[in-house]
């Protein structure tokens, strides 16, 4: 595979974790550089581990994995969102946003990861050095979800409650979307 191909999937495989960074930084405060930096370290780090687990379970267990893969997603992201929106709807003006947490950032970065583990083993197939990829694929999804966390930072200083809402649901939604995306396929 061709470090344009390994490209062109990194940035498929990040376009998740960058949504889910425009919601979560929708959901804070002023833009930062900082906070916007260790989002997406978190989310390039899982981005980077997954298709190595995949690789590292190869072909043998392909099935297994993609039999349960989009729920774990569904799951964690609709559940992530969900909270977002409840607390942002239900919180007391001197309360802090929710999903704010390491934890939640955490979950949100594994939620949008899980499709890069079924690359993974699809990798392991191709004969690819799976270091070059995960590194392209690590590089790529930091710098998508710093951009998105800054993106969404500028978003939500205009828009406030309803955008930390707009956050939740925007996440529960795309964990929707990829158990539906998975169903028809």
């Amino acid at each position: 595979m061709s470090l344009f191909s390994l490209m062109i999937l990194a940035l498929g495989l990040s376009v998740d974790a960058f949504a889910a960074a425009v919601g979560r930084g929708a959901a804070g405060g002023p833009p930062r550089l900082l906070p916007a930096l260790g989002t997406g370290l978190v989310f390039g780090f899982v981005e980077m581990l997954t298709p190595v687990i995949g690789w590292a379970l190869g072909s043998a267990f392909a099935g297994y994995v993609e039999a349960v893969d989009h729920w774990i997603a569904f799951a964690l992201l609709t559940a992530v969102g969900g909270r977002m929106a409840w607390c942002a709807v239900t919180r007391t003006e001197d309360a802090p946003p929710a999903g704010r947490s390491l934890l939640a950032l955490v979950c949100t970065a594994i939620g949008t990861s899980i499709d890069a583990m079924a690359v993974g083993v699809s990798l392991a197939l191709l004969d690819v050095d799976i270091r070059v990829a995960a590194a392209v694929i690590g590089t790529t999804t930091f710098v998508m979800a710093t951009i998105g966390l800054l993106a969404g930072r500028m978003i939500g200083e205009r828009a406030g409650t309803r955008a930390e809402v707009g956050a939740g649901v925007g996440l529960a939604l795309l964990g929707c979307a990829i158990l539906w995306q998975h169903s028809i396929a």
